[in-house]
C-alpha cells in the first residue's frame, strides 16, 4: 500500500491537510505537482500571476525535497496523463488531495479516470470550517457580513475583552473613509527581485507562444512578488511595522501614481497557501496589544476585519450558494466589456490610472476594484459574467471562490441583494471626494450631460432610472431615488441618450470573454483573492 499526495497551486504550505495526514512518513510518501499548460490557457491570465503560481509551487517543491520528501515535477498539456504515470510508477494505491478550494476543479479531479483510491482531505486553508459557514447561515435570517464577523470575532476569541469587544465597539468603518486631503507622508511597499527560478519561469512564459496573446494585455517585467513562504512572512512583517499603525484612515483613498497605500498586500500569499489567514489576524492582534497605547485600535480592527470579516465571508458565500450563483444576472445587464478593461485606453483618468496599474502588477486595492472597475461596470450595464471572468484574468489573487462573491455578489448586485444591502453604485462625485483622479481628466466630475460630462455621472443616474422599478422598495434606495425624481424630464431624456450613445459605441470589441463561462479556473494546478 503507497500512498501519494497531490499538491495544488493554492495549498504550498506544510501544514496543508493531505501532507500532515502523512508527515509520519515522508520518504515513503511520494509528493507531485503538476503544471498544466491547457488549464494555463482557459483564460487570457495576467502573466505575472502565471509567474507567481508557477514560481511559487517550484519553490515549495524544492522545499518539500529539502525536508526529505520524494517530489515529482512535471509540466503537461493536461493532468490526467502524467498523474498515470506517476501513479503507475511509485505503485501508488491511495492518492491524498487537500479539498480544492473551487468547485470547478474538483470536478475535474473526480471526472479523472485513475486506477487507485482518490481521498479528499479537509480543506483548512481558511479560519472557519466549510460545514460551520454552513450551519451559522442556516441558522439565520440574513446573511450580513457584519453579523459574520461580530460572529467571527468571538469565536476565534479576536479583539475581545471576555465577552465584549475590545474597547466596547465592534466597528470602526467610520472612522476609516477619510479622502486623501492635503500632503500625505506614504509608505515604501515591500517587494522583491527575482532568483534564479523565478527568472526561469519568466523568461519560459516570456517565450512561450501560448501566452503571446495575453502579452498585448499585460505586462510581465518588472515582475517584485514574493514566492516563498519566508518572502510573505517577510511581508507581513513588514506590514505590521510600517504600515498597520495607519492603515485605518485612508484605506478607501486613492492617489494618482500610488499603487499601493497603506494596503499589506498579503492577498497574493493567502491565496496561494503560503500565510494562513488565522496567523495573519493574530499576529495583528498582538502587534496592537504591544502597541495599544501609542496605536489607535480603529487601524488594527479594519485590517482584522478585511479578513476574518470579509475574506472569510467571501469564501462562505461560495460555500453557501448554489452552484447557478456565477451566472445571475438581477439586471439583466448584457453589454459587453468594453476594450479598455484589456488596454486602459480611456479618457476617463480613473479607469485609465486603475486599469494601468493593473497591467504593470496584476493589483488594485479594495477600492479601486469596488468603486471604480466594479461600479463602472454595474452602471454602465455591463455583463456581471464577462466582468468575473476579466476579474479572475486580471488580478494576481483572484480566483473563482472569491471572484463569485465579489463580483457576482456585492460589485454587481447581480444576486439581487443577497449579499448587499444595496447596490454599490456611484456618480464621480464619490471618485471625486475619495482619489485625486478627477483633477486630471478630460472630464467634468460635476456634469451630469455635455460633451465634458463623466460618463460616472450620466450612466448614474441612468442606472438609477432604468431600474427603478426593482429599486424603489430598497429602503436604503429611497432618499437616492428622490434625488433622481427632481431631475427634469428633459435633462432626464438627455441622461439616456448620452448613455445609450456610449454603450453603442462601445458594443463592437476587439476581444470579449465568453458570457456563457463556466469554468473561471486559475493557472496553477488549482482554480481560487484581499487587498
Amino acid at each position: 500500500m503507497v500512498t501519494g499526495v497531490w499538491v495544488l497551486g493554492d495549498q504550498l504550505w506544510t501544514g496543508q491537510s493531505a501532507l500532515q495526514s502523512c508527515v509520519q512518513q515522508p520518504q515513503q510518501t511520494p509528493v507531485f505537482f503538476i503544471e498544466s499548460m491547457r488549464h494555463a490557457q482557459q483564460l487570457p491570465y495576467h502573466l505575472q500571476k502565471l509567474v507567481l503560481v508557477w514560481s511559487a509551487m517550484r519553490h515549495f517543491a524544492e522545499e518539500l525535497r529539502q525536508d526529505g520528501w520524494p517530489v515529482s515535477y512535471v509540466q503537461s498539456e493536461d493532468f490526467e496523463t502524467p498523474l498515470l504515470k506517476w501513479i503507475e510508477q511509485y505503485r501508488i494505491t491511495e492518492l491524498r488531495v487537500m479539498t480544492p478550494t473551487d468547485r470547478p476543479f474538483a470536478k475535474l479531479i473526480q471526472s479523472l479516470n485513475l486506477p487507485c483510491i482518490v481521498t479528499f482531505t479537509p480543506n483548512n486553508r481558511f479560519i472557519w470550517q466549510d460545514q460551520e459557514f454552513v450551519n451559522w447561515a442556516r441558522s439565520r435570517k440574513r446573511l450580513l457580513m457584519e453579523d459574520f464577523y461580530r460572529e467571527g470575532r468571538q469565536r476565534f476569541k479576536i479583539l475581545m475583552d471576555g465577552e465584549h469587544p475590545t474597547s466596547g465597539r465592534w466597528n470602526f468603518d467610520r472612522e476609516n473613509r477619510k479622502p486623501p486631503k492635503g500632503k500625505l507622508t506614504l509608505p515604501e511597499a515591500l517587494w522583491f527581485e527575482p532568483d534564479t527560478i523565478t527568472q526561469e519561469v519568466i523568461d519560459w512564459v516570456k517565450q512561450s507562444p501560448a501566452f503571446k496573446d495575453s502579452q498585448a494585455y499585460w505586462q510581465i517585467e518588472t515582475f517584485q512578488w514574493g514566492v516563498t513562504r519566508q518572502q510573505a512572512l517577510q511581508v507581513l512583517r513588514f506590514f505590521i511595522e510600517t504600515r498597520l499603525s495607519n492603515f485605518g484612515p485612508y484605506q478607501d483613498a486613492m492617489v494618482t501614481g500610488e499603487q499601493t497605500m497603506w494596503h499589506a498586500m498579503l492577498s497574493p500569499y493567502l491565496n496561494l497557501g503560503l500565510l494562513h489567514p488565522l496567523e495573519v489576524v493574530q499576529a495583528a492582534e498582538e502587534a496592537y496589544y504591544i502597541n495599544r497605547n501609542t496605536w489607535e485600535l480603529s487601524s488594527v480592527e479594519g485590517f482584522i476585519r478585511q479578513i476574518l470579516g470579509w475574506r472569510e465571508y467571501m469564501h462562505g458565500i461560495y460555500i453557501y450558494m448554489g452552484e447557478d450563483y456565477p451566472e445571475r444576472n438581477w439586471f439583466n445587464h448584457t453589454q459587453p466589456l468594453p476594450d479598455f478593461y484589456w488596454t486602459g485606453d480611456t479618457q476617463m483618468n480613473c479607469l485609465h490610472h486603475v486599469l494601468q496599474q493593473v497591467k504593470e502588477t496584476g493589483y488594485a486595492h479594495h477600492i479601486q476594484r469596488l468603486m471604480v472597475l466594479n461600479n463602472f461596470a454595474l452602471i454602465a450595464g455591463i455583463s456581471p459574467q464577462e466582468l468575473q471572468d476579466w476579474f479572475h484574468a486580471a488580478f494576481i489573487d483572484g480566483y473563482d471562490w472569491v471572484m463569485q462573491a465579489n463580483v457576482i455578489g456585492m460589485g454587481q448586485y447581480a444576486d439581487g441583494g443577497m449579499m448587499a444591502s444595496k447596490p454599490y453604485a456611484a456618480s464621480a462625485n464619490y471618485i471625486n471626494t475619495m482619489s485625486d483622479y478627477c483633477k486630471r481628466c478630460t472630464y467634468n466630475p460635476r456634469s451630469r450631460t455635455g460633451e465634458t460630462a463623466c460618463p460616472f455621472n450620466f450612466m448614474y443616474w441612468d442606472f438609477l432610472s432604468r431600474h427603478y422599478e426593482k429599486l424603489k422598495n430598497n429602503s436604503r434606495m429611497i432618499q437616492i431615488l428622490r434625488n433622481l425624481e427632481r431631475i427634469s424630464s428633459e435633462e432626464l431624456q438627455q441622461i439616456r441618450q448620452q448613455a445609450e450613445q456610449w454603450r453603442h459605441e462601445h458594443q463592437n470589441t476587439e476581444y470579449l470573454l465568453s458570457s456563457t463561462s463556466t469554468h473561471h479556473g486559475s493557472p496553477d494546478s488549482t482554480p481560487q483573492a484581499v487587498s
